[in-house]
């Protein structure tokens, strides 16, 4: 090996204000709605003055970018986190000349409400999870050069199926000690993000629909591996709504194994088990359209 002479230069590069916790609430009528949110924004464009001589005369400070979030939240928050999400991002890549890109994720916690004298109350909630929406907005350009990627997804989606799965006929080796079986548990803390190619009519129902496909998929599907579910889900999807171009999943395996309880005297058929934390199977797959639209700097996270 030789030594490396090249000249050192500043690579890809960005900003932003990260994790901005952000409650809207809405009180336009006696009965209140609520969202809340986790919002970060990041910046790509000319800030190489700022990373090789310090000079930040291109750099909106990140706390800027955070008092944007939570003004936006009360002017351009009405609608779904997509809507919110486009907006801020058109503004930082519209609005500012060093901006080249901007990209805005929003993660979204899921409040219920308290049922108070045998109804909905109006104004308290209790949190539901673990699942979290999540969406993730690029725009890229100005005027008439704009171009904009959505991906729409859930985070932590637990979800388990106590029969309908197998795992056999896999390739051995010497170090081989997995039994083949016909019957098992099959759980996974789902990660699912899906890219548009179309916006849809609404963005709150499309999410809401398109997590409906994904389970029952699941559910239904006699599974002969978590990548053939995995497949199966993704492939539904993308029937279901032809507005998305692919759909990215990630599972670990949530391994359940059967206790040993014959020790004890005690028949076990299927009924107790231990559910390991570690190590566990990661499965993760893309299911797409052919004709699927470029993808541009969509998936670009760092």
């Amino acid at each position: 090996m030789t030594d490396m002479t090249g000249k050192i230069v500043l690579g890809p590069n960005q900003y932003g204000k990260a994790e901005n916790r952000v409650v809207r609430i809405y009180r336009d009528t006696d009965r209140h709605e609520i969202r809340d949110l986790n919002v970060s924004t990041s910046l790509r464009g000319d800030f190489e003055p700022a990373h090789v001589t310090g000079d930040q005369g291109t750099v909106l400070p990140t706390d800027s970018q955070k008092q944007t979030v939570y003004a936006y939240a009360k002017t351009h928050g009405q609608g779904s986190i997509e809507d919110y999400g486009l907006a801020l991002a058109r503004h930082f890549a519209g609005d500012f000349a060093p901006v080249h890109s901007a990209r805005v994720e929003i993660e979204e916690y899921a409040w219920e409400r308290v049922v108070a004298q045998g109804r909905p109350h109006d104004h308290t909630w209790t949190r539901t999870g673990p699942e979290v929406r999540i969406t993730a907005i690029t725009v890229q350009g100005k005027g008439s050069q704009r171009r904009e990627w959505v991906i729409g997804g859930v985070r932590d989606l637990v979800i388990l199926k106590s029969t309908g799965s197998e795992f056999a006929g896999f390739l051995t080796d010497p170090f081989t000690v997995l039994e083949p079986t016909q019957d098992r548990v099959m759980a996974t803390s789902l990660v699912a993000r899906w890219r548009f190619a179309t916006a849809p009519a609404d963005w709150d129902a499309a999410y809401d629909g398109i997590r409906a496909v994904l389970v029952e998929r699941f559910a239904v599907l006699r599974s002969k591996a978590l990548q053939q579910t995995l497949f199966d889900m993704g492939r539904a999807a993308l029937e279901a709504y032809p507005c998305l171009a692919e759909i990215r999943l990630s599972a670990p395996n949530k391994h359940h194994f059967s206790y040993d309880l014959g020790r004890f005297g005690i028949d076990n058929a299927g009924e107790v088990f231990h559910a390991a934390d570690r190590p566990y199977g990661l499965i993760q797959a893309s299911v797409l359209r052919e004709d699927a639209p470029d993808a541009g700097i969509a998936w670009d996270a760092v």
